[in-house]
């Protein structure tokens, strides 16, 4: 008696199973998984088995088996789209590819916007960069005093050449402005009334607003003036014996105009000094030039305030200044020190990449005639509109071949910023290239383009304005990088 016929339902088989059939076992016709290859076969295939060296066993095996099971979900809906092995290996590659790529990228900061908090601010200096390297795969002495073979504290290393360009008694760093703010407030100010002006309460981004970090900070605000007016007897008539400090915020990233007074940092100073009270000032952004005498509006720089008798200043190391984010408070060796004891110092240090490209950026300033062609920062601030635009007319050309046909390129002038809230009001002369889409499609079109770029290999990252997609050209460098990738745009 011949045995009874037993009959599998194929779709119920677990994945497991089909990616191991049996030496020798012909497909069934009726079955599109049958046609999958196994994993072992799959991993075996020449355009896979050379990536294990790069991403090892583990990662090569989770993507086989991810793109098998993506096929067999297609395969429900379509039977007969069962890929060959060849088109798999290949797909398995670019799915290693884009798991193993890193989620921060360099781009092109064709915005117009020099200082794009979003894109990084600042860019190092040659010298900045080799520095960084030189600590990264070494060990280095962070906080070893090799002069004593003692334990050494890691201010030491940007403490004197900021005593040397800054004229302060000592210095400080943490990792950011707002931290310094924050720090100094927690330090001198807790428990106790600081007195602000009104029109100086500002907010930057990422919601950083003064009366948040003050009270975060521990410190009571105590508001003085009105928006647009603040005078002398303002301070004075709110002090009290719970006034800890007085404190200025210098409005970098925003102006009041018309009807305005401000009280200037002396009478400011001689004011706290006379209740043996610190004075404290926020620069924001800050500088250690007279940008003035690169043909750049002016901006105040710690030396100055520390000269009108401020006791401390803070500033930015990744705005103006050109080097990595951290935050610099400069001044007083005695307020200084007590900064430094505060437990909070340790949880807002600095590391060992971000000293030494620090460093490096200030030993530049040693050179300041040489400063306008090593700092990139003010190197692409100090471009003129005639280089900008003599860029423009050289990359139009090859711009136009790239879109073929499918957006109209031309050149205008147009104005930069300097961004990251320094100088807010003041543009430079630029020149871009405006692209249009070409036929229908309006807002859809043009969006569509901008994603085209921001798909290249190196994002190009432009503005959307009227329009048009504006790319201004004040920040392209590395025009040959640029021009070399558009022949992959996607259109």
């Amino acid at each position: 008696m011949p045995a009874p016929t037993t009959r599998f339902n194929l779709d119920t088989i677990p994945g497991a199973l089909l990616d191991s059939p049996r030496k020798n076992a012909m497909p069934h016709p009726d079955n599109p998984y049958a046609h999958l290859p196994s994993v072992d076969s799959l991993l075996a295939h020449p355009d896979i088995a050379g990536l294990k060296e790069r991403y090892g066993h583990t990662a090569v095996v989770a993507a086989v088996r991810a793109e098998l099971a993506e096929r067999r979900e297609a395969l429900k809906a379509h039977p007969d789209s069962v890929p060959d092995t060849a088109r798999l290996a290949a797909d398995c590659r670019k799915r290693l590819e884009a798991d193993f790529a890193p989620s921060l990228r360099p781009v092109f900061n064709l915005t117009g916007t020099v200082l794009h908090t979003n894109l990084g601010r600042a860019l190092l200096a040659e010298s900045a960069v080799e520095a960084v390297l030189a600590v990264l795969a070494r060990p280095s002495n962070l906080e070893y005093d090799l002069a004593g073979a003692r334990r050494g504290d890691r201010d030491d290393h940007i403490d004197g050449l900021i005593r040397e360009l800054t004229g302060a008694e000592a210095a400080t760093v943490v990792n950011n402005n707002a931290a310094a703010v924050f720090l100094l407030l927690n330090t001198l100010g807790v428990r106790k009334e600081v007195i602000v002006s009104r029109g100086e309460l500002i907010e930057i981004g990422g919601a950083f607003r003064i009366p948040d970090i003050m009270s975060r900070a521990g410190a009571k605000l105590r508001e003085v003036g009105t928006t647009n007016r603040t005078h002398l007897k303002d301070y004075a008539e709110a002090l009290s014996p719970r006034t800890t400090l007085i404190m200025k915020v210098h409005r970098s990233n925003y102006a009041i105009e018309g009807f305005t007074a401000t009280v200037p940092e002396e009478q400011l100073a001689e004011l706290a000094h006379e209740k043996s009270l610190p004075f404290v000032e926020d620069l924001g952004s800050g500088t250690l030039i007279d940008l003035s005498a690169h043909g750049l509006p002016k901006e105040p720089t710690p030396q100055q305030a520390l000269a009108k008798g401020t006791d401390l200043v803070s500033f930015s190391g990744d705005k103006l200044l050109g080097g990595p984010q951290a935050g610099i408070l400069v001044g007083r060796k005695d307020l200084i020190g007590k900064i430094k004891r505060n437990p909070l110092k340790r949880a807002l240090r600095v590391d060992k990449m971000t000293l030494a490209a620090l460093e490096a950026t200030l030993r530049l300033y040693r050179s300041p005639e040489l400063l306008s062609r090593q700092l990139p920062t003010l190197r692409l601030l100090t471009r003129t509109e005639e280089e900008i635009r003599t860029l423009a007319q050289r990359i139009l050309p090859k711009v136009r071949t790239a879109l073929n046909a499918h957006a109209e390129v031309s050149i205008e002038p147009c104005r930069s910023q300097i961004g990251s809230g320094s100088l807010p009001v003041d543009r430079l002369p630029s020149a871009c290239l405006v692209l249009k889409p070409n036929g229908r499609g309006g807002g859809r079109a043009l969006n569509r383009l901008a994603q085209a770029f921001r798909e290249l290999p190196i994002p190009i990252i432009g503005r959307l304005e009227d329009g048009a997609l504006r790319f201004d050209l004040r920040c392209l460098e590395d025009e040959a990088g640029f021009t070399g990738q558009l022949v992959l745009l996607k259109l």
